[in-house]
Parts: C-alpha cells; sequence; structure tokens
C-alpha cells in the first residue's frame, strides 16, 4: 500500500501546484513543471535567451534556483545559450570601480543571477558595472570581449573597460543574434535593453551634433507601448507572470518610435 502510495505521488509532484484547502500548504514546482511551462511560453531548443528575473515570483521552487536553471537548460537543449545580467550597481561608479573582480563580486541584480554566475561552467564578461553571465553552447566567447573599445559610446564607459553595449558587448551580441528576452516576473523597469535604445539613439544624434546630450527614455512608457502592439508571448511560469519576446524586433521597434515621436517617452 505504501508503494502504491508513494508512486501516486511522484506522478502528482509534477504538476500539482494547488494549495490543499485548509492547510495551507502548496506543492513545490519541479523541473519537469518549469520546463514544461517555459515551452508552452515559447521557449525553443537552440534558444538564446538574455534573462531578467525575480526569483520569488516563481513560487516555491523544488531545491532552489538550481531547479529553474536545469528547467531553462532543457527547454533550450545543448545547443541553447543562457545569458542573465550579473551587474555591479553600487552606488557609485567609483564603488563598482573599486569593488570589481570578474569571479567574485556579486551580482546585485537577483538571487537568481547570483546563483547562476557561481555556477561551474558558466562565464562572466569583465565589465566593472555592466557584466554578463552566460551558460551553454559557445558561452566562454560569446562573453570574451568586453573589453573592446569598438562601437557606441555609452556614459557608462570607462576605462580600462570596453564598450558597455560596444560591438561585442554580450548584450549588443544578444542583439545582433535575434536573441530572445525573457522576463521572468519583472516589469519594463528592469529592461536594460532600453539603455540600448537610448545608446543607439544617442550615438546617431552625435553624427549630426558632437554637442548632443544622453537622453534617457521612460522604460514604463517604451514597455506599454511594446506591449500593446502585441509582438511577444505571455504567460505564467510557476506562479510567475511572464514574457518572451525576440530582442532585435524590441529594440528596433522602440528605436523607430524614439525618432519618429520622442516627447512621450521621454524619462
Amino acid at each position: 500500500m505504501l508503494g502504491k502510495l508513494s508512486n501516486c505521488w511522484k506522478n502528482i509532484m509534477p504538476f500539482s501546484t494547488k494549495r490543499f484547502a485548509g492547510t495551507g500548504f502548496k506543492m513545490h514546482y519541479t523541473r519537469e513543471k518549469l520546463t514544461q511551462d517555459f515551452t508552452d511560453l515559447g521557449i525553443n531548443k537552440g534558444d538564446t535567451l538574455f534573462i531578467h528575473s525575480s526569483f520569488k515570483s516563481l513560487g516555491p521552487v523544488a531545491d532552489g534556483a538550481g531547479t529553474v536553471i536545469a528547467a531553462l537548460e532543457e527547454a533550450i537543449g545543448q545547443n541553447g545559450l543562457i545569458l542573465m545580467p550579473t551587474f555591479n550597481l553600487r552606488p557609485s561608479r567609483e564603488e563598482r570601480v573599486a569593488s570589481w573582480n570578474v569571479p567574485t563580486t556579486p551580482s546585485t541584480v537577483g538571487w537568481l543571477t547570483e546563483f547562476f554566475r557561481q555556477m561551474p561552467g558558466t562565464y562572466r564578461s569583465d565589465h566593472y558595472s555592466h557584466a554578463v553571465a552566460a551558460r551553454g553552447k559557445e558561452a566562454e566567447a560569446f562573453v570574451a570581449d568586453h573589453l573592446s573599445q569598438e562601437g557606441y559610446q555609452s556614459p557608462w564607459d570607462h576605462h580600462p573597460w570596453g564598450k558597455t553595449y560596444g560591438t561585442h558587448s554580450p548584450m549588443f551580441r544578444a542583439y545582433k543574434t535575434d536573441a530572445k528576452l525573457l522576463m521572468i516576473g519583472v516589469d519594463y523597469e528592469t529592461s536594460t535593453y532600453i539603455h540600448v535604445v537610448e545608446v543607439i539613439h544617442w550615438n546617431k544624434r552625435l553624427t549630426n551634433d558632437p554637442q548632443a546630450t544622453f537622453i534617457g527614455l521612460s522604460r514604463p512608457k517604451l514597455g506599454a507601448f511594446w506591449d500593446a502592439l502585441g509582438q511577444l508571448k505571455q504567460s505564467q511560469v510557476g506562479d510567475s507572470d511572464c514574457r518572451l519576446f525576440h530582442i532585435k524586433t524590441y529594440v528596433d521597434t522602440l528605436l523607430a518610435e524614439v525618432e519618429h515621436n520622442p516627447e512621450p517617452y521621454l524619462g
């Protein structure tokens, strides 16, 4: 009898997330369940994903952050690539520079990113404030050239590090290779790709006016504009409301909108 109950419990575990009446108990999400949720959202084998995340938004996860990473890896397969921001956003530039060390400086943008960067087999780019970590196919090469001075200038550039959003930066590479942006339980305030829009916009203006100043844009307003276009997928992963869309389409669409009609989106 005990064996039958045990087998029944195993069958229930990957799928059940409902509270038992009167107990307040909630089943923990398993790797199998999260993998299915990611797949249902639209993640495919071979995808490159750049991920903004709130780990706690997922709800109770069996065995914690490692289960989330394992589910993502299963969803993208052996030819996929996971990218996460592992930014060092201490209050001042001086603090960021003084504290920076590629293998040891903690990520300040969420527990999932901090767990991810410490995993064996994860590689991190060398940038004092906007480092990106990668895991998967050709991960090391993808983040290897963040010291390059080629490409767009930005307000976050600081010698001896390379261009923050330059040609060989991880975030620009993800944009050029049409990776997907996965937002796990976060809103557009977290969308660092708005900085890519701002930087491209600024550099275009600099070609005509060397004195042009950098213009910050409103992430929530641009996010609302993007949502209204419907060029994204939305569904729940665990307890988390998630979005998934192509980075290049996102950046190019927002850039065209800002160039045509900037005033509503000024930060």
